[in-house]
């Protein structure tokens, strides 16, 4: 009886094995949009027009910025080398439509996660890249700190974004009758608000440090208003019809964060992921690197590539450059902050 027993066992647990092989996802023969990037040798990926610290373009041509390091990344784990990226600029109008459209490959543009756009867009978010807020930003002499005091006000805002439907919101639920100047681009929003258009100028915290850095008086001639009226979770993201490709951008972005979660840097990583324990969080298991249809070694590539994702911010946010954010929730976990990676084995 026993016997029988450990039989029935055996053939259940044969025939659940098999129910759940055969459910494997459809990515496991790899990922169309990285075969994709692969003929082709170039990884295209979407930034913006112009914001400084995330992705701007210099006067040689060369991109800079977390998410321009973030793409590079991306290029460097899917084909060996970081500068095979195509930076592609888009209005925040064209962002959604060039990433459904096939004409990028990822979209890294300081774009915040939303269930809306998640949900309707055809688009998946692969991890937050950058925890943001909504803010206003004032000339400090003209003596506001209060949201309250800006009632009647018009407000400079970038069409499209999040930021302009929140401005709408709160000015309505907080009956303060802010009055939209609503412009296309980010260079169009400084303009607007350097050109005395508009009373106050609301958008991403980050963005707000950026235009302060850059203002004409110096950045104690402007001011950012201590209350924050939204959060705002920058990621990257990709069409929604390829798993294989969203595990691949996701993981990139987690190896950077674990990198720095165990004090690993671009320089000593070589050295560091000879410990048993720092290669089990840093490098995948084989069959899963098979799976994805990548080549070997391909988060080790990202990490060599751009740092942990504190080398990242620090240059082009933090006290390495000229905006000095900083680390707020975007700092790990273990000093207080929100950035954290999931185990990856």
């Amino acid at each position: 009886m026993r016997n029988s027993a450990v039989t029935f066992i055996a053939i259940v647990g044969a025939a659940l094995l098999a129910l759940l092989t055969s459910s494997v996802p459809a990515f496991a023969a790899g990922s169309v949009t990285l075969a994709q990037v692969e003929a082709r040798g170039v990884l295209r990926c979407g930034v913006s027009d112009g914001i400084a610290g995330f992705s701007q373009q210099d006067a040689s041509g060369h991109w800079s910025g977390i998410d321009a390091d973030f793409c590079r990344a991306v290029a460097a784990a899917t084909l060996g080398d970081a500068n095979k990226v195509a930076f592609v600029p888009l209005r925040t109008s064209a962002r959604f439509p060039a990433l459904r459209t096939g004409r990028i490959d990822v979209l890294a543009r300081n774009t915040t996660w939303t269930l809306l756009r998640e949900g309707t867009l055809g688009v998946q978010f692969a991890g937050v890249l950058f925890y943001d807020a909504q803010a206003f930003m004032v000339p400090t002499a003209s003596g506001i700190r209060t949201l309250a005091s800006l009632k009647g006000a018009t407000i400079c805002v970038q069409r499209e974004t999040t930021s302009e439907t929140n401005l709408v919101i709160y000015s309505n639920a907080n009956a303060l009758d802010l009055k939209p100047l609503v412009v296309g681009s980010a260079a169009e929003l400084e303009q607007a608000f350097t050109a005395g258009r508009c009373r106050a100028v609301t958008a991403d915290v980050s963005l707000l440090a950026t235009l302060r850095s850059r203002a004409p008086g110096g950045a104690s001639a402007l001011t950012i208003l201590s209350e924050r009226i939204s959060k705002q979770p920058h990621a990257p993201a990709v069409r929604r019809d390829d798993e294989a490709w969203l595990v691949i951008v996701r993981w990139v972005l987690f190896t950077l964060i674990a990198a720095e979660e165990l004090g690993v840097t671009r320089q000593n990583q070589a050295e560091r992921v000879r410990d048993p324990l720092v290669a089990r969080a840093l490098v995948p298991d084989a069959s899963v690197t098979a799976t994805l249809g990548i080549a070997p070694g391909w988060t080790l590539r990202a990490l060599k590539s751009a740092g942990n994702y504190g080398e990242m911010f620090d240059r082009n946010l933090g006290t390495g450059s000229p905006i000095k954010l900083e680390r707020g929730p975007n700092e790990i976990f273990r000093r207080g902050g929100l950035m954290y990676a999931p185990p990856m084995q």
